[in-house]
């Protein structure tokens, strides 16, 4: 197919899983708007879901559709089952959510996809930890309405449930690696930031939408599910490195939010790479300023950078990451297609937001 037509099968698709979402809103508070006891709680739940699941750019809800329609014979992408790949789509978009709206929090963010974080808007402050909550569990109320008679339900369900707890571990070693209050630069290694990106990422990022595809194909042998994983998980500290970058270095028009990696002591693939570059002196320059909220000391840490040259540093990485995938791809995509692998791969580099 050709770059056009690529293009426009993306978009139809995107268009499709876009023009899906009012169902999704109607599914999950449909039966309780205006009803006598917990009305009020569906309304607010209605507004939790239209400010915080819309906006992002799909990547995770879209690969189940293209994963699916990849993997799925011609007798299993009846209308039906197709519904069911947009409703699992939008799960791993309410599960985003759920899991952003509480990031924030965390990390006392300011914005999200070009809006106020829901946490700062005006009236909301920590109820939103419970709005988070009612993401989570919509989640499982979509995946039983779409998923409760189909023969991967139960795969489907403790995939989202082991995803969930990974995810929750890598928040965990990236809140205890980077503690707001207590800046400790010995805590950052490589080791320790690979751990966080896997389980606070990639498995969730890039395993989980694949991986409910090949479930809801009928392909669920540990074997074939391992291969999958290789290749995603290493998407997934990709993925992550070049967050990290953008975090620092990208434009907030385009990325959609401001970066506050160093203001919030983060453990970025950034300051990893400086620790193991910098000089007594520089890193003296490190210590004194990375983790402070003043504006004067965040620049000084983004100068000190500059100085290690790890805007050519990440280029480097990111060209070796690249080819590293494409071997991945070539070892482990055996009896899955590639283009599901390469499709991803190609959408993730040398992306600006």
């Amino acid at each position: 197919m050709s770059g056009d037509g690529a293009r426009r099968v993306a978009g139809a698709e995107r268009e499709e899983f876009v023009g899906f979402f009012p169902q999704v809103v109607r599914d999950l508070t449909g039966d309780g708007l205006g009803h006598p006891e917990v009305g009020d709680a569906v309304t607010r739940l209605k507004e939790v879901l239209e400010y915080n699941a819309p906006g992002g750019k799909y990547n995770r809800g879209l690969t189940v559709l293209a994963a699916f329609r990849e993997l799925a014979g011609p007798q299993q992408q009846d209308p039906e089952s197709l519904r069911c790949a947009l409703a699992v789509g939008w799960c791993i978009e309410l599960f985003q959510a759920f899991f952003l709206v509480a990031d924030d929090i965390m990390d006392q963010s300011l914005t999200r996809r070009g809006q106020l974080c829901w946490y700062k808007k005006e009236g909301i402050g920590l109820d939103a930890i419970n709005d988070a909550f009612l993401l989570e569990s919509s989640v499982y109320r979509m995946l039983k309405k779409y998923c409760g008679e189909r023969p991967y339900y139960l795969h489907l369900l403790e995939l989202f449930l082991q995803t969930a707890y990974q995810t929750e571990l890598g928040q965990m070693l990236d809140l205890i690696t980077a503690p707001v209050t207590q800046v400790d630069l010995n805590r950052f290694s490589e080791q320790r930031y690979k751990a966080i990106v896997k389980y606070k990422t990639a498995f969730y990022s890039f395993y989980l939408p694949v991986a409910a595809a090949m479930y809801m194909t009928g392909i669920d042998s540990k074997e074939e599910h391992d291969n999958a994983k290789a290749i995603l998980l290493e998407m997934g500290e990709f993925f992550q490195i070049q967050d990290d970058y953008l975090d620092c270095f990208g434009d907030p028009a385009l990325t959609g939010k401001v970066g506050t990696d160093i203001q919030d002591n983060k453990c970025s693939w950034l300051v990893v790479e400086c620790l193991r570059r910098v000089t007594p002196d520089q890193r003296q320059i490190l210590e004194e300023n990375y983790g402070r909220k003043e504006p004067e000391k965040v620049a000084k840490v983004k100068e000190l950078y500059e100085t290690l040259g790890m805007k050519a540093a990440f280029q480097e990485y990111e060209e070796k990451s690249y080819q590293r995938l494409q071997e991945l791809i070539k070892k482990h995509a055996n009896r899955l297609p590639k283009e599901i692998f390469l499709g991803l791969a190609q959408k993730i580099y040398k992306r600006q937001k």
